[in-house]
């Protein structure tokens, strides 16, 4: 149950090139990497209305309330939703709204802690070199791995080159802002420890925002 409950909480970018959100509140609050969302200062627009997916299909609007290039955060608000298909239309009101969330752990995740990453592959192959080859992956993909730990000698508060976290989960491009949660059941299953955000192409290691640095942008 509590895995169902990160993937419930899992979001996808409608604009198919942004990329995955989770949602870390009942009210709607939502976090991603900063370059979901904008890739520099001067391209951001806080006016922006971004349409967004739940895994259910259920549908919602946000806009962004907060944004850090350095750590590669983002952190959204849901200010309209479609109504929840759980709830009928005549049941379902402005103030009923509770959204599926995942909650941020507690703790650090310890060295080789199974994880699984939850996020958007990408309907578009764009490996082969020409436009439009769709790449056949599901909406939402969730692949097993490990906590890989932190890149020597980085900063384990700037995302902003490559991500410090370091773990072997498969991704593809749209996975950036996925949730990396614990599959290990003495740790707390489905609890967030990181976002997927990017991989180093010399190892082909994912790399990922770490909790350090959501806790701290939180």
């Amino acid at each position: 149950d509590e895995l169902k409950g990160a993937v419930n909480a899992t979001l996808v970018f409608a604009q198919e090139e942004a990329g995955t959100a989770v949602c870390i509140s009942p009210t709607g609050l939502l976090l991603t990497c900063s370059h979901c969302i904008a890739e520099s200062p001067s391209e951001l627009d806080l006016s922006k209305t971004w349409w967004l997916l739940f895994a259910s299909g259920q549908v919602v609007q946000a806009i962004c309330q907060k944004w850090d290039g350095k750590r590669d955060l983002a952190l959204l608000q849901i200010i309209a939703a479609q109504p929840s298909p759980n709830l009928s239309l005549a049941s379902s009101t402005s103030d009923s709204h509770s959204f599926p969330f995942t909650s941020v752990s507690s703790t650090p995740p310890k060295y080789l802690t199974p994880l699984l990453c939850i996020g958007h592959p990408g309907s578009e192959d764009l490996e082969v070199g020409r436009p439009g080859v769709a790449t056949g992956y599901d909406v939402l993909h969730i692949s097993e791995g490990r906590f890989r730990g932190y890149a020597k000698g980085e900063d384990r508060e700037d995302n902003s080159e490559i991500g410090a976290l370091r773990h072997d989960c498969w991704t593809y491009w749209g996975h950036s802002g996925a949730p990396l949660v614990l599959r290990d059941e003495s740790g707390g299953v489905g609890v967030l420890v990181g976002l997927h955000s990017s991989w180093d192409e010399e190892t082909g290691m994912r790399r990922g925002v770490g909790w350090e640095a959501l806790k701290s942008f939180l």
